[in-house]
């Protein structure tokens, strides 16, 4: 019997690709997660509101969904036992046919991942996408060929129950704290990020940002073949912004200007994006007309709409203080900053010497509110909201024309909301309700 632990999107996943196979297939869920009639549907038995301890001591093997903590009781009575424990984009691995291009870092998957695989289909190549966005690694099986690239977007939760997981090409984008309620600290965070390089072999491609000093050099030798993107240096072997040019292998592809994207940690991102999709052969004016249609991604400083001169961006994608930063980054000044979530043990500290000079006013909601607010001081103008709308009323109350209202919270979500795409949501939905005329 294969134990799957978390009824979320990967575990469902994951219950129904082993399901298919002919395995007995059971799910554990602590929680009450509303997604029990998928498995009804198909058979699967599973328990909501407990781990049965023995369920975890008796299976052959434990697939955990990356929401569940490796370290929880059962777990690890599982391991002590000698129960093999792997994540789901391990299991997913051994059914998947084609070939993967995995992306991880900090910041900047979602948009990377997603540009990769448009760029890939502009070059019309046969492409699904998924993994930590959109379709789990596991659902992605069934339409997988031989002549698929899967692109595919890997947490450092995933990477944690990796064993034989080989990308054929791996992106590190950056490392930056996260995740510290999670990890023993940040050294422990960095090494599950590179991870994502330990199985590769010479003849596949590790894609490194040099610019980052957690990424370049690696602590340990690659056994792939590097390849490299920068904003500041020249880079032979990659690609690089240089001055308002952005070149891959020497040779020019497009201007900054071109990029329809707001900041530079989207440069960044598009960098990235053309080394991934060079391993494939994909020319120069592909690349930059797949880029220049690229309209970014939900919830990664999306345009909702304006309101009385006031526009309003959703950034509810940005979970942790360094994104959050790079978004406040990409505005000049006149921000009202909304922040807070479920705190994730980093310090908020860098993130306010960035947010003077831009930042008018702070709103601040959710259970880290007291720690933000402690961490902002006296040194801006700053507002606590009970929810979204409250938060969306406010801002219109204190906005003037020419203002950004910016939900970038740099927390998770768990706290008031299922997850980030559900908090963007409501924030939009706040937007759309609010009494008075929207412009997009």
């Amino acid at each position: 019997m294969v134990l799957i632990v978390g009824m979320a999107r990967s575990g469902i996943a994951s219950a129904r690709l082993l399901h298919s196979r002919g395995h007995s297939v059971f799910v554990s869920d602590s929680g009450q997660p509303g997604a029990a009639e998928e498995l009804d549907a198909v058979g699967i038995p599973y328990e909501v509101g407990h781990h049965t301890r023995s369920m975890f001591l008796d299976a052959d093997e434990i697939v955990v969904s990356p929401g569940v903590p490796l370290d929880i009781e059962p777990l690890a009575a599982a391991r002590a036992s000698g129960v093999p424990i792997i994540s789901e984009v391990e299991l997913a691995f051994r059914y998947l046919e084609g070939e993967v291009v995995a992306i991880t870092g900090s910041n900047g998957k979602t948009t990377t991942t997603t540009l990769i695989g448009e760029i890939l289909k502009a070059a019309g190549r046969q492409v699904q996408v998924g993994g930590n966005i959109g379709v789990a690694m596991s659902g992605l099986v069934a339409g997988s060929t031989p002549e698929t690239i899967n692109v595919i977007e890997v947490s450092s939760f995933q990477l944690d129950g990796i064993r034989t997981f080989r990308p054929d090409v791996s992106v590190l984008l950056n490392i930056t704290p996260d995740h510290l309620d999670r990890y023993a600290n940040f050294q422990a965070y960095r090494a599950s990020k590179f991870r994502i390089f330990e199985n590769q072999l010479s003849d596949d491609v590790a894609v490194l940002n040099q610019d980052d000093v957690q990424v370049y050099p690696p602590p340990v030798p690659l056994k792939s073949s590097p390849r490299f993107f920068s904003q500041r240096s020249s880079v032979t072997q990659g690609a690089c912004r240089i001055g308002k040019e952005l070149l891959l292998d020497g040779n020019r592809v497009m201007t900054v200007e071109e990029v329809p994207l707001r900041g530079a940690h989207n440069i960044e991102n598009v960098l990235a994006s053309m080394v991934a999709a060079s391993c494939y052969s994909v020319d120069s004016p592909t690349i930059a007309e797949a880029v220049m249609r690229f309209k970014g991604v939900e919830h990664r400083i999306e345009f909702v709409a304006t309101i009385q001169g006031v526009a309003f961006y959703n950034d509810s994608k940005a979970t942790n203080v360094d994104s959050t930063i790079k978004a406040v980054e990409s505005f000049d000044k006149n921000i009202i900053l909304i922040l807070g979530g479920k705190d994730k043990g980093s310090s908020y500290g860098p993130l306010v010497e960035v947010m003077r000079g831009r930042v008018k006013h702070v709103m601040l909601i959710g259970a880290a509110a007291p720690k933000i607010s402690q961490a902002v001081g006296n040194s801006f103008p700053k507002t606590n909201v009970k929810d979204m709308a409250d938060a969306v009323a406010r801002a219109l109350e204190i906005g003037a024309p020419g203002d950004v209202v910016l939900l970038s919270p740099a927390c998770a979500s768990f706290d008031m909301f299922d997850n980030y795409e559900h908090r963007g949501r409501v924030f939009k939905d706040a937007i759309r309700n609010s009494q008075f005329e929207i412009r997009n």
